[in-house]
């Protein structure tokens, strides 16, 4: 029996818990919605017919209807005022105050005050201390404290006129949500897009479907990303472009600094020169456009396009630096080339595009090192080409390129030259040229010929009509010159009398059918696909 009596004892003081929680809460809902009051009425009436339930409230000829619910205060030449449904209908020129904070303008509106929602229709203004918001139709959900429009808006504040299709602001957060056809428009810039969210606060904007920004000297176009006008920053994502005068950058992602006129690039880094004709790409670059220059410095690739045979580029870092009318570009360490069947590599790499100068070099060596290192050592790490069949060496290359043209004019190599072209017909034999200095001339992209001055030497193998080898001819003369063709070297001129001889083949050992500081270069050679894919 005691086991019965808790039982229903339990069960009573269950039943009673519950009723008590019930009760509160229908007397904290019955607290929670208040009742519209109605402050002042010029004057009272009813029309069931029109508007059951309802009393017409009208202005007089010194005030206005006075409504007010909680903190807002309504105010309209007329109001209709349901008191069942706790609801308005507010016509003419109707206000809204609510706090010392919010201020609300229209035509008409609608309010409902079981769930605190204003209809606002016609010439809608709200105002706050920080903005003005200007629409045609507006939602405002007092419980949320969110606003909505939906067929067109307009947000001012200090900086920004900001207009689009539809909007929601929330206004505890300070913040705007915009969609279709959103604009942006200050001092500096106009801002497109199709959605943002903007923040009073510190107006930063953040995008997230296709956005374009203009400015005085740059266009910006994205799908995804943030601008801050008052650091006059942002980051610009997926799909990412920065237009300037002459140039087009593009990347996945974009860091942008206006004032400092700076730029990083991560990842798909692609720089359009157009009056170069320069592509520059990479993994990672920066652009400092108060000095027009950029520096990719991951991956980097350098496409100068031309008219016949486009030059490739690759570095360990690249560089285009200077204004238009003097810009160079810089290739910086395990530097690499093609264009068309000439390639080659260096340790440094220079493109004067308004000279025609391209300039090929090598670290520095030390007077120590200099005098430690044999000339096949030095050699190695001298700059080197191929052109074709052909391997030329020294301590420094520079080409020329006729301007009207763009088509390479000329080559010059400085100290240390070094020409060897592997032997077609023979195995494992090369001709050979060295010298002090080097000029040639190029006819259609590809070298004609050659003239090597000071101490030139010569080991070249001399065959018959029917190439059988006839002997190895080794000469020493002032000056050499080498015309080519197709296969390579085609026929040898000395300009004064040299001094050698022709040997056969069985009368010199390996040894000497090699000119000191030979050194055969061919797996260093350079292909297109190398520079593309590597």
């Amino acid at each position: 029996m005691a086991q019965i009596e808790n039982k229903q004892f339990l069960g009573n003081k269950f039943y009673f818990l519950k009723l008590f929680f019930l009760i509160i809460s229908l007397l904290n809902y019955s607290q929670e919605i208040k009742q519209i009051e109605i402050i002042y009425a010029g004057s009272f009436d009813r029309d069931e017919n029109i508007y059951p339930d309802g009393n017409i409230l009208e202005k007089d000829k010194n005030r206005k209807v006075h409504l007010k619910h909680e903190d807002m205060n309504i105010f309209s030449n007329k109001s209709i005022f349901f008191k069942k449904n706790n609801s308005v209908i507010s016509v003419g020129d109707v206000f809204i105050n609510q706090g010392d904070t919010l201020k609300l303008y229209c035509d008409s509106l609608n309010y409902n005050g079981k769930i605190k929602k204003i209809y606002a229709h016609g010439n809608v203004k709200l105002i706050n201390n920080e903005m003005k918001l200007e629409s045609k139709n507006l939602e405002l959900d007092r419980l949320k404290n969110e606003a909505f429009f939906y067929d067109g808006g307009k947000i001012i504040d200090s900086l920004s006129e900001i207009t689009s299709k539809n909007g929601k602001y929330f206004i505890d957060f300070k913040k705007y949500v915009f969609k279709n056809n959103v604009v942006v428009k200050d001092q500096d810039r106009v801002i497109k897009s199709e959605m943002m969210d903007y923040f009073l606060d510190n107006e930063k904007t953040f995008f997230y479907k296709r956005t374009s920004i203009y400015g005085d000297e740059y266009t910006v176009r994205c799908n995804s990303g943030y601008y801050e006008p008052r650091t006059k920053t942002g980051v610009f994502e997926n799909d990412a472009r920065i237009d300037f005068d002459n140039r087009e950058i593009y990347g996945d992602s974009i860091f942008f600094n206006e004032e400092k006129e700076y730029s990083s690039i991560t990842n798909n880094v692609k720089i359009i020169d157009s009056i170069e004709n320069l592509v520059l790409k990479g993994e990672f670059a920066e652009f400092f456009k108060k000095n027009d220059s950029a520096i990719i410095t991951k991956n980097p690739i350098a496409i100068n396009i031309l008219k016949n045979d486009s030059l490739l580029i690759k570095a360990d870092t690249l560089i285009s630096v200077g204004e238009e009318k003097t810009r160079k570009m810089r290739g910086i360490n395990n530097v690499r080339f093609v264009q068309g069947k000439l390639s080659g590599k260096s340790d440094y790499i220079q493109v004067d595009k308004k000279l025609g100068l391209t300039t090929m070099l090598r670290k520095k060596i030390s007077e120590r090192n200099l005098q430690i290192l044999t000339e096949s050592e030095i050699n190695l790490k001298n700059p080197v080409i191929w052109d074709n069949y052909t391997q030329m060496t020294g301590d420094k290359i520079i080409f020329t390129e006729n301007l009207d043209t763009n088509e390479l004019d000329s080559i010059k190599i400085t100290n240390n030259v070094f020409i060897i072209e592997k032997d077609t017909i023979g195995n494992s034999q090369f001709n050979q040229i060295k010298g002090l200095k080097l000029r040639g001339v190029f006819n259609k992209n590809k070298i004609d010929r050659v003239k090597i001055d000071q101490n030139s030497e010569l080991i070249y193998y001399m065959y018959d009509e029917e190439f059988n080898l006839i002997g190895i001819d080794k000469a020493v003369a002032s000056s050499i010159i080498i015309y080519f063709k197709n296969q390579g070297m085609d026929e040898i001129t000395f300009i004064t009398n040299p001094e050698g001889i022709l040997f056969p083949k069985e009368f010199l050992n390996k040894n000497e059918t090699f000119l000191n500081g030979f050194i055969n270069r061919e797996k260093e050679k350079i292909k297109k696909n190398d520079i593309l894919v590597d």
